[in-house]
């Protein structure tokens, strides 16, 4: 065991030990970590800005002290007086490894950006948004008749809407009478009507008449990516998306490493809270910049999330998550100024978060539950949100179940060797010819395969620089297909498959999927890799299971995968893995980020926000965590597709075969022979 200090690379989940007083830059490069450099380590750029992390961090077993870095030195000082460096951030080239350290590589500093895949999904919509703009002619004061030119606005202003009890937002009483001035006594003004029972609202004055546009920004706020849509509330067109990393992903990949930081550092969840309000305010920079939109323009916001975000969100300390009955401080739906929670739009945007399901069942649920409504569905539905949390719905009109299923990073790229983010560069389709093993695959941002001709010409910017998550889960099934793993997810040797493709590494096989060239190593699929996917997608169908054991099937009618993972993986490789349960192909489609898709909705229809309230309370949720069969139905969903379920839909169409390579046997001939289990 070495004594060397243990750098971890977030969001890469890269690792690996270095001697002390080794640069950070050194380190990245040396596991591959994507971090940009242009001067030659000189602390000139900056393109190779960190940002270490601090305190304990149960999910990657080591505590950083506060002297895990070298001291802050003269070239960041010159840099950070010259130019400036964001708060908590260190140049790569000049901090140097003192202990163990975790380092976040923010999106600015990595040359492959992240390809936030959490697009607007085309979706007709019914227009009915919160905020309405409306044109008055005010009364002049009159010293005979006196009032405030307040009260003179408001009359107005239900004279010209037919509400009762228009209220004002105090931030514009200051402005109000310049205002009413300056539009020689005409003035637009944004009514906010929220839920049923609340008083409209006057959230936004301008002198005259204003058309607009006035905007509301839809947000699904997710564990790993964070992705917005600006839509003009007047037409329902999305008129610009963004997205980044969700700046907690430093903090701990997974929703429970975050409670665990939260619990084991003081101020931990303060800190969380913190990093992802700044995320989102740079994310409405971004988004108003690309529509060329003024931030007094957004008005309204709808947000999504799971239960652990929501709770970091609001500045809520989510200890109680993290243990039975997983009680949420909060799970009706929350409305109030955007303000109020570190959002810095205009100072009467209004923020509505959709309502929790469960403990583990978060407002994204509900945003995919408004999006594909199951509870309107005739036939019998299951929709997989696939995440690094997976939220499971099964239903139809007579009734819908709920769960959660701890995934993991996984299925994102993460615990693999070779894994990263979708980026790029990243191998994201995969082919192997059962017949001779060999591989074939595309990368992002190429539509070459990698054996047609100009393909090593085209990649010559981004290279073949790793595998995302629809890439491991392709290479993976195919490879089940091939012969080249078991069920049981065991690769075999070059004797047993047929192909010296597979190799001897340390005590089990891998699977070299690229050779590599002079620019970059060659890329292959571990043992650890496929246990690490098992286990992921064991967890998502036992979920699955759980729920049609609760309603009493064995079979469901059609299955929707719903997230930006969930849009991009192939419906049979996934049912060859045995993450989704059996069904015919063609019934199985994508409906992409649905989450975020039920979060528009909410934005752009009010009567949808009473509609999802009272599907919620309806809905029944299941906690897997303590149901009895969970554990039963993981074991058998570890193998692939699955120790106890058959899967003969999927049988009928692809060809399974069943080797054992646990015995060291095999005659090597034509891929060895193969082993058929009892049964």
């Amino acid at each position: 065991m070495t004594s060397d200090p243990l750098v971890i690379f977030t969001p890469s989940g890269k690792r690996g030990h270095f001697p002390s007083e080794t640069p950070i830059l050194t380190a990245a490069r040396q596991l591959g970590v994507d971090l940009d450099s242009v001067c030659g380590g000189r602390g000139i750029c900056s393109k190779c800005q960190i940002t270490p992390s601090f305190g304990e961090f149960p999910k990657h077993g080591v505590t950083v002290s506060e002297n895990a870095l070298s001291d802050w030195n003269a070239v960041e000082e010159r840099y950070d007086q010259k130019r400036g460096l964001p708060k908590g951030r260190r140049l790569g080239c000049q901090a140097t490894v003192q202990g163990d350290i975790v380092i976040d590589v923010p999106p600015e500093s990595q040359v492959h950006k992240q390809v936030v895949r959490k697009r607007a999904e085309v979706r007709d919509i019914t227009l009915n948004p919160t905020v309405h703009l409306t044109y008055v002619e005010v009364v002049q004061p009159d010293m005979h008749k006196p009032s405030g030119d307040l009260e003179r606005l408001l009359s107005a202003l239900e004279a010209a809407t037919g509400h009762e009890n228009i209220e004002i937002d105090a931030h514009l009483l200051r402005p109000l009478q310049p205002i009413l001035r300056k539009g020689n006594w005409t003035v637009t003004a944004a009514i906010h009507q929220g839920r049923d029972g609340r008083a409209p609202r006057v959230t936004a004055l301008w002198p005259g008449y204003f058309d607009g546009p006035v905007f509301g920004l839809a947000v699904d706020l997710g564990s790993t990516t964070i992705a917005g849509h600006l839509c003009n509330l007047s037409t329902g067109e999305v008129v610009a998306s963004s997205g980044l990393m969700n700046p907690q992903i430093r903090f701990g990949e997974d929703l429970m490493s975050r409670v665990s930081y939260a619990m084991m550092n003081a101020g931990g969840d303060l800190e969380m809270t913190q990093a992802v309000r700044d995320g989102l305010n740079q994310l409405v920079i971004d988004i108003a910049k690309e529509a060329d939109a003024d931030l007094s323009q957004i008005l309204d916001s709808v947000f999504v999330m799971n239960p652990v975000m929501h709770h970091l969100f609001l500045g809520i300390d989510p200890f109680e998550l993290g243990q039975a009955p997983f009680a949420l401080a909060t799970s009706d739906a929350l409305e109030m100024r955007a303000a109020e929670i570190g959002l810095a739009i205009a100072p009467g945007t209004r923020t509505y978060i959709l309502p929790c399901i469960a403990g583990h069942v978060g407002a994204d649920a509900a945003g995919v539950a408004l999006s594909e409504a199951p509870d309107k569905s005739a036939d019998l539905v299951l929709v997989v949100d696939v995440g690094t949390n997976a939220e499971i719905l099964l239903g139809d009109q007579n009734g819908v179940l709920a769960c959660s299923s701890p995934t993991g990073p996984a299925f994102e790229g993460a615990q693999i060797s070779a894994g990263q983010r979708a980026a790029p560069g990243a191998i994201e389709r995969v082919e192997i010819n059962p017949d001779t093993k060999e591989p074939r695959f595309q990368v992002i941002g190429c539509d070459l395969w990698s054996d047609e001709d100009g393909f090593e010409r085209a990649i010559a910017t981004t290279g073949v620089t790793g595998i995302c998550g629809s890439g491991i889960i392709e290479v993976i099934a195919e490879m089940r297909m091939a012969g080249l793993v078991d069920p049981s997810g065991l690769i075999g040797s070059a004797e047993q498959t047929g192909t010296n493709r597979c190799f001897t590494d340390g005590r089990t096989n891998s699977y070299r999927l690229w050779d590599g060239n002079e620019d970059h190593g060659s890329i292959a699929v571990t043992n650890a890799d496929i246990r690490a996917i098992q286990m992921a997608k064991a967890a998502l169908y036992s979920g699955a299971r759980l729920l049609m054991d609760k309603r009493g099937v064995d079979r469901v009618d059609r299955v929707v995968l719903a997230g930006a993972f969930g849009a991009h993986i192939s419906a049979k490789h996934a049912m060859v893995l045995g993450m989704i349960p059996d069904c015919p192909l063609d019934k199985v489609t994508s409906a992409g980020n649905a989450a975020g898709t039920g979060a528009r909705i909410a934005l752009l229809n009010r009567a949808a926000r009473t509609q999802i309230e009272t599907l919620v309370r309806k809905i029944e949720k299941i906690e897997t965590a303590v149901e009895p069969r969970f554990q039963e139905h993981f074991v058998n969903a570890s193998a692939m597709p699955n120790a106890s379920d058959r899967f003969p839909i999927l049988r009928s169409i692809v060809d399974l075969p069943t080797p054992t390579f646990n015995t060291g046997g095999g005659d090597g001939a034509g891929g060895g022979r193969r082993r058929r289990r009892r049964g």
